[in-house]
């Protein structure tokens, strides 16, 4: 198979893993906790994409009670402990990996520890072994392309011979912000906001070999 592109270059929270409803439940039960009275519903339209600060800095002005200073290394503590229990790999993306024959690597707004956690809890983690970005490497964050740049320059490849594979606004803008073209992944888009947006978008991971082509 012959692909338009060189390189894949994957998001990892609702593209790999189907994490986002799990770390959504817990930060919505801890804002909770603190006055912000909001649901997994609020959670998915609002949070979707963004860093962990920006998050908690939403949480904070919703909440009636002022934050704890531990309030985020809780988070982190109480979502691994949820991912460990829960958390599953996206439909169809194992066979999708397994099947794709150019090199692909995950650049990922998470700490690197989470983004190995729940790659190995799905069984995901031998295939991006020496092929993990973090944003918190550079401490620059998406709609920022650093971490994408960087990805693509590791993996020795321009960013126009890249394809990425987004679910969220901010990720579709940093790719487009580095020089990439982008695959919206819909599946869960809660504000329909991928489409016209994104290079192309799609719907199930069973596309991608053909939209590579």
């Amino acid at each position: 198979m012959m692909s338009k592109y060189k390189c894949v270059i994957f998001d990892c929270d609702g593209v790999l893993v189907d994490s986002e409803p799990i770390a959504g439940q817990v930060l919505v039960e801890m804002a909770n906790e603190y006055g912000a009275n909001i649901d997994l519903n609020y959670a998915l339209k609002n949070f979707k994409g963004t860093s962990m600060q920006q998050c908690y800095e939403q949480v904070a002005e919703l909440a009636t009670q002022r934050l704890p200073d531990d309030f985020m290394p809780n988070f982190r503590e109480r979502s691994f402990e949820s991912f460990k229990k829960n958390i599953q790999p996206v439909e169809g993306v194992t066979e999708l990996l397994k099947n794709l024959h150019i090199p692909f690597c995950v650049a990922s707004s998470g700490p690197e520890n989470k983004i190995r956690l729940n790659l190995e809890l799905t069984g995901l983690l031998p295939f991006f072994e020496n092929a993990i970005f973090s944003c918190f490497a550079l401490n620059k964050w998406k709609p920022d392309p650093a971490v994408f740049l960087w990805a693509a320059e590791t993996m020795g490849f321009d960013p126009k011979d890249c394809v990425v594979i987004e679910d969220s606004m901010s990720g579709v803008n940093a790719a487009k912000n580095g020089g990439f073209d982008v695959f919206g992944f819909t599946a869960h888009d809660y504000n329909n906001e991928l489409e016209g947006n994104a290079t192309l978008t799609f719907n199930n991971m069973s596309e991608v070999l053909s939209l590579l082509r």
